[in-house]
């Protein structure tokens, strides 16, 4: 046979291994283990040990990683599932700061003395320097545990007036209480129910669509489309700020957005309490965000004719030699206009579908399920099948084209196409070719995040979520979770793609499904052993605490 095969050349012995990798992925897939492992070294400072650990791609996409997908989307479902129905408040008990902890802080306390001492006395060296240093700093204190920055924000955004639009109704104010539970409610027999809600938000239409598709794509609102999109997540930030005014309490919530037929996002979101249908349609319909961006409805450079970039004075128009206006300069004179209105004002749609919800209930059980549903999943995948192919191509085609030309940001390359200069212009800037990931047909406009989570929902983070998850199954193996005190025990090192001894993704894989199989039999003896049943499997030996394969690609 291995004769055979060398004389039918290179090119099949190729397709042998190409073949023999993809049944590799594909088992990998069935196990739930990573199919795209990212190799480490990791070397015990006590014991001097040296091997390489498979780390978890932690892809959010199917299309990437479906085992790394499912298992966030899992995770995901036990964060909303656990923080929804909470009878007490989720406030963890204020941490002592660590000796380690302090001295980042003194230490950072003195770096930062000396850059206004070398400030003051103009040496520019020496500051660079030190804001090299900072910069190290602070990033040390994040892995120290610390969230948040030392210096916090340096110069506020620019605000303008903010009155309510005229076109806009008036929301009721309450006093807030220091909670976030909602009402409870108290049946005849003297039990008590604590509900919460369901909601799924809308952007307005933009033209009749029928299955998805516009019914007249030449009528259809293309860019009014593409800057809802961009500016969706800013919307949802002031829905919750104007609900927990109206409330009266600190709305905790858990959402997700997720693409329409028409390809445009809507929201849904878990709230922890209820409000009177009335009241949230009054929230909704009085909710807007304005951007207060120069004015993108004139195309001044388009085709050959585009700004040139001068070392000087920044972009100048080609054929007159005149500089283009900076940011701030467009903003000054936006701000200097008594008239000016906003570039686009983004609001919700008329259609708002609130649901009650009661811990415990199949239906609360089904809507954590629809949260996550589409979590795997790409915003620009196709949803749903009962339009014409050809009539969806056409219709995402015009949305990304009108998206490509649409400015995402002030830092934006399609700000030149307007006659202005990016926020921190650089060379080589070309309108039509912003890296942001809101201009590329797979996020369709909407760059934000697709879960949002306020931060009382639960209590706890992403990674304690997983903490709770590994330990679960370390319990039910009759094992003691790693100790975590001594963060500095181990020394991490990402290995690279050339070192000779570190195994190809192939043996890695290999590697992982054993372990995983041994971790499963071994549960699954746990199990039956728990139910009184004999199982006829033989017994394995479970790596040891410090074996991270297993605990990779388990937990």
């Amino acid at each position: 046979m291995a004769a055979e095969v060398e004389q039918r050349g290179p090119r099949v012995l190729r397709e042998a291994r190409l073949l023999a990798r993809q049944v590799a992925e594909q088992v990998a897939t069935e196990h739930g283990v990573c199919i795209r492992p990212v190799p480490y070294w990791r070397t015990d400072v006590r014991t001097g040990r040296r091997e390489v650990v498979a780390v978890p791609c932690g892809a959010t996409l199917e299309s990437a990683c479906p085992p790394c997908a499912r298992r966030t989307r899992q995770i995901r479902m036990a964060q909303c599932r656990e923080g929804w129905h909470l009878e007490a408040e989720p406030v963890a008990s204020a941490v002592k700061a660590n000796e380690e902890q302090r001295w980042l802080i003194e230490f950072r306390a003195d770096l930062q003395a000396q850059r206004d001492e070398a400030e003051h006395a103009g040496e520019a060296a020496a500051v660079a320097d030190l804001d090299a240093a900072i910069t190290d700093v602070d990033a040390e204190i994040i892995t120290a545990g610390m969230s948040g920055s030392v210096a916090g924000r340096t110069g506020g955004p620019r605000t303008r007036s903010t009155r309510r639009r005229q076109d806009a109704p008036d929301l009721p104010r309450r006093v807030m209480r220091d909670t976030t539970l909602g009402r409870t409610f108290a049946s005849p027999d003297g039990k008590v129910f604590r509900p919460s809600m369901f909601l799924t938000l809308t952007l307005p239409s933009y033209g009749r669509v029928r299955n998805g598709v516009p019914v007249d794509p030449d009528s259809y609102d293309y860019r009014r489309a593409a800057r809802d999109a961009l500016h969706f997540s800013k919307l949802i930030d002031r829905f919750v700020q104007n609900l927990r005014r109206v409330a009266g309490f600190d709305v905790q919530y858990f959402a997700t957005v997720e693409p329409q037929k028409r390809l445009a996002p809507h929201l849904h979101m878990a709230i922890r309490g209820t409000l009177p249908r009335a009241e949230l349609r009054q929230v909704v319909a009085a909710t807007y965000h304005q951007v207060w961006w120069p004015a993108a409805d004139e195309v001044r450079f388009d085709g050959e004719h585009l700004p040139v970039w001068s070392e000087d004075t920044g972009y100048v128009d080609p054929v007159s030699g005149a500089v283009l206006p900076t940011w701030d300069e467009a903003l000054d004179r936006l701000d200097a206009d008594a008239d000016a209105e906003p570039l686009h004002v983004v609001r919700f749609g008329a259609q708002l579908d609130v649901q009650g919800v009661l811990a415990g209930t199949p239906d609360a059980d089904q809507r954590v399920r629809y949260l996550a549903k589409y979590l795997t999943k790409s915003l620009g995948d196709p949803v749903g099948d009962g339009a014409d192919d050809v009539a969806r191509r056409d219709h995402v085609g015009r949305l990304v084209a009108a998206l490509r030309w649409e400015p995402c940001a002030p830092t934006c390359a399609n700000w030149l196409r307007y006659g202005v200069q990016p926020k921190g212009a650089k060379q080589g800037l070309l309108p039509g070719r912003c890296r942001s990931k809101a201009h590329r047909a797979a996020h369709l406009g909407y760059a934000g995040r697709r879960v949002l989570v306020s931060r009382k929902w639960s209590g706890k983070t992403m990674g304690e979520h997983k903490a709770d998850r590994r330990a679960w199954a370390l319990a039910a193996l009759g094992m003691q979770a790693e100790q975590q005190s001594d963060r500095h025990r181990y020394v991490w090192r990402r290995a690279s793609a050339s070192d000779p001894d570190v195994p190809s993704r192939g043996l890695l894989l290999l590697r992982m499904v054993a372990e995983r199989r041994r971790w499963r039999a071994e549960l699954e003896r746990v199990r039956a052993r728990a139910d009184g049943v004999a199982l006829d499997v033989p017994a394995v030996t479970l790596p040891g605490q410090a074996c991270s394969l297993g605990e990779v690609t388990l937990f």
